[in-house]
């Protein structure tokens, strides 16, 4: 399972990075400020994505 879940899991997170420049552009959101947009969003996708493997393991 882990074979299959683990590149999905670093396109999702690198598909949403993409996501979150394009928010990061969109909303003229300061450069200093841009950091701690993707600290965050990534340590919550990572959450998201650990917890959906977790429960696919042991469902």
């Amino acid at each position: 399972m882990a074979l299959y879940f683990i590149p999905l899991a670093t396109i999702v997170l690198f598909m949403i990075n993409q996501l979150t420049n394009s928010l990061c552009i969109q909303k003229e959101i300061p450069e200093e400020k841009q950091p701690k947009v993707f600290r965050t969003i990534n340590v919550l996708i990572t959450i998201l994505l650990i917890s959906s493997y977790i429960e696919v393991l042991f469902a």
